[in-house]
């Protein structure tokens, strides 16, 4: 005797709409009214002309590619400084501190250490482990045990832009230094360029 034939017949049919059901759903389900899609991170933005995801990941991307084959700082550490923004439009230029971090720390050849803006954090952390009297002594780290950076990025992005009736043309420089904090060098130096033409 099988085991479907000591199963009432509304358990059976109970088992087999829900097996059926299962099979119909092909992924996750549906949230909202599906007039919001998505699109591709990666894809090139030209909703406009001034600065996009598409330039920040250009740039990014460029920048990277082009510090990581500088011998000098394989296995270093270093700060990286906000990029300024020296343009005449609002650009989050921490986001693109941030992407050239996340690259740089993706390919192995860095290692980053608090900077002036996190240099705060990092105090009240070792204040909290060390004075606070919530911590095991011999488990805290200790003041006094912070290493300092080899070298130190900075750089800013600067923008050039020129109209008439009929045209907008935007031009975007990303530049980057790197210097020696023991003796002051300017190891290497880039610039990264892109020009956006719009017609109206």
């Amino acid at each position: 005797m099988t085991i479907s034939s000591k199963l009432p017949r509304f358990v059976i049919c109970a088992i087999a709409v829900a097996t059926l059901a299962g099979c119909a759903q092909t992924g996750s389900p549906m949230i909202g009214k599906g007039d919001v899609s998505y699109g591709d991170s990666k894809g090139v933005e030209l909703v406009s002309n001034e600065f996009g995801s598409t330039d920040l990941q250009r740039l990014a991307e460029s920048m990277t590619r082009s510090l990581v084959q500088v011998p000098a700082i394989r296995g270093k550490r270093l700060t990286l400084a906000d990029v300024q923004n020296k343009t005449s439009e609002y650009i989050d230029t921490a986001e693109i501190t941030k992407s050239i971090r996340v690259q740089l720390m993706k390919a192995g050849t860095v290692r980053f250490v608090a900077d002036t803006s996190h240099m705060a954090g990092q105090t009240e952390e070792l204040m909290r482990q060390n004075q606070s009297g919530l911590y095991d002594k011999s488990k805290s780290k200790k003041i006094g045990k912070m290493v300092g950076a080899d070298f130190r990025l900075t750089g800013g992005i600067s923008s050039i832009v020129k109209k008439n009736s009929d045209v907008k043309d935007v031009y975007y420089k990303l530049s980057l230094e790197l210097v020696d904090n023991e003796t002051g060098e300017l190891v290497w130096a880039d610039d990264q360029e892109i020009r956006k033409t719009s017609r109206r």
